[in-house]
Protein backbone atom coordinates (compact mmCIF):
# COMPACT_ATOMS: atom_id res chain seq x y z
CA UNK A 1 0.00 0.00 0.00
CA UNK A 2 1.63 3.53 -1.09
CA UNK A 3 1.92 6.08 1.47
CA UNK A 4 -0.98 7.95 -0.17
CA UNK A 5 -3.07 5.37 0.51
CA UNK A 6 -2.29 4.68 3.66
CA UNK A 7 -3.04 8.37 4.57
CA UNK A 8 -6.00 8.18 2.76
CA UNK A 9 -7.64 4.99 4.82
CA UNK A 10 -6.26 6.43 7.84
CA UNK A 11 -8.43 10.06 7.39
CA UNK A 12 -11.15 8.10 6.67
CA UNK A 13 -11.24 5.27 9.16
CA UNK A 14 -10.61 8.97 11.42
CA UNK A 15 -13.92 10.66 10.72
CA UNK A 16 -15.53 6.98 10.73
CA UNK A 17 -14.88 6.85 14.07
CA UNK A 18 -15.34 10.65 15.31
CA UNK A 19 -18.76 10.64 13.47
CA UNK A 20 -19.50 7.20 15.18
CA UNK A 21 -18.75 8.19 18.72
CA UNK A 22 -18.49 12.08 18.69
CA UNK A 23 -15.13 12.46 19.57
CA UNK A 24 -12.10 10.34 19.09
CA UNK A 25 -9.01 10.17 21.56
CA UNK A 26 -5.81 11.51 20.05
CA UNK A 27 -3.79 7.94 20.56
CA UNK A 28 -6.69 6.20 18.70
CA UNK A 29 -5.95 8.92 15.73
CA UNK A 30 -1.89 8.07 16.60
CA UNK A 31 -2.80 4.72 16.12
CA UNK A 32 -4.67 4.76 12.73
CA UNK A 33 -1.83 7.18 11.25
CA UNK A 34 0.46 4.84 11.86
CA UNK A 35 -1.82 1.14 11.45
CA UNK A 36 -4.83 1.76 10.04
CA UNK A 37 -5.37 -2.00 9.33
CA UNK A 38 -4.72 -3.21 13.24
CA UNK A 39 -6.85 0.48 14.64
CA UNK A 40 -9.98 -0.52 12.24
CA UNK A 41 -10.04 -4.25 14.06
CA UNK A 42 -10.50 -2.33 16.73
CA UNK A 43 -12.72 -0.25 16.10
CA UNK A 44 -14.80 -3.18 14.54
CA UNK A 45 -14.86 -4.71 18.07
CA UNK A 46 -15.65 -1.28 19.71
CA UNK A 47 -18.89 -1.25 17.28
CA UNK A 48 -19.81 -4.65 18.34
CA UNK A 49 -19.32 -3.96 22.02
CA UNK A 50 -20.66 -0.44 22.49
CA UNK A 51 -23.16 -0.37 19.39
CA UNK A 52 -26.31 -1.44 18.97
CA UNK A 53 -27.06 -5.04 20.15
CA UNK A 54 -29.70 -7.56 19.63
CA UNK A 55 -31.40 -7.05 23.05
CA UNK A 56 -29.41 -3.88 24.46
CA UNK A 57 -29.32 -0.51 23.37
CA UNK A 58 -26.14 1.07 22.55
CA UNK A 59 -27.39 3.48 25.36
CA UNK A 60 -27.95 0.80 27.69
CA UNK A 61 -23.78 -0.27 26.55
CA UNK A 62 -22.57 3.16 27.34
CA UNK A 63 -23.78 3.26 30.66
CA UNK A 64 -21.80 -0.25 31.16
CA UNK A 65 -19.13 1.02 29.75
CA UNK A 66 -19.58 4.71 32.09
CA UNK A 67 -20.12 2.48 35.02
CA UNK A 68 -17.01 0.44 34.16
CA UNK A 69 -14.93 3.05 33.42
CA UNK A 70 -15.36 5.15 36.69
CA UNK A 71 -14.54 2.01 38.75
CA UNK A 72 -11.38 1.50 36.96
CA UNK A 73 -10.21 4.86 37.28
CA UNK A 74 -10.51 6.67 34.24
CA UNK A 75 -9.80 10.05 33.46
CA UNK A 76 -12.11 13.10 33.39
CA UNK A 77 -11.66 13.33 29.97
CA UNK A 78 -12.11 9.86 29.16
CA UNK A 79 -15.87 9.74 31.26
CA UNK A 80 -16.98 12.90 29.50
CA UNK A 81 -16.63 11.57 26.35
CA UNK A 82 -18.80 8.53 26.72
CA UNK A 83 -21.47 10.58 28.79
CA UNK A 84 -22.13 12.61 25.95
CA UNK A 85 -22.20 9.67 23.65
CA UNK A 86 -24.91 8.71 26.01
CA UNK A 87 -26.81 11.92 25.56
CA UNK A 88 -26.34 11.54 21.93
CA UNK A 89 -27.62 8.38 22.79
CA UNK A 90 -31.19 9.55 24.07
CA UNK A 91 -29.58 9.44 27.94
CA UNK A 92 -30.36 12.37 30.23
CA UNK A 93 -28.27 14.08 32.67
CA UNK A 94 -30.76 12.29 35.47
CA UNK A 95 -30.44 8.58 33.75
CA UNK A 96 -26.17 9.37 34.36
CA UNK A 97 -26.76 10.20 37.79
CA UNK A 98 -28.52 6.75 38.35
CA UNK A 99 -26.26 5.35 36.38
CA UNK A 100 -23.60 6.67 39.13
CA UNK A 101 -25.57 5.74 42.15
CA UNK A 102 -25.76 2.11 40.87
CA UNK A 103 -22.18 2.04 40.85
CA UNK A 104 -21.90 3.12 44.85
CA UNK A 105 -22.32 -0.05 46.51
CA UNK A 106 -20.31 -2.20 43.99
CA UNK A 107 -17.66 0.24 43.13
CA UNK A 108 -17.05 2.22 46.54
CA UNK A 109 -17.48 6.41 46.96
CA UNK A 110 -14.51 6.67 44.92
CA UNK A 111 -16.25 5.36 42.00
CA UNK A 112 -19.31 7.30 42.55
CA UNK A 113 -17.36 10.55 43.49
CA UNK A 114 -15.04 10.04 39.86
CA UNK A 115 -17.88 9.76 38.05
CA UNK A 116 -19.43 12.83 39.38
CA UNK A 117 -16.44 14.54 38.91
CA UNK A 118 -17.43 13.87 35.26
CA UNK A 119 -20.96 14.46 35.45
CA UNK A 120 -19.95 18.05 36.33
CA UNK A 121 -18.98 18.52 32.68
CA UNK A 122 -22.37 17.42 31.31
CA UNK A 123 -24.17 20.54 30.32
Amino acid sequence: MSDNDRATQSEELIARMRAARGYIYPEWEFAAKMDPEFTEAYNRLYELALGEGQHVSAKVREFVAIALLAFRGADRDGLVAHMRRAIRLGATKEELFEVLEATLVPGGAPTFHRGLNALLDIE
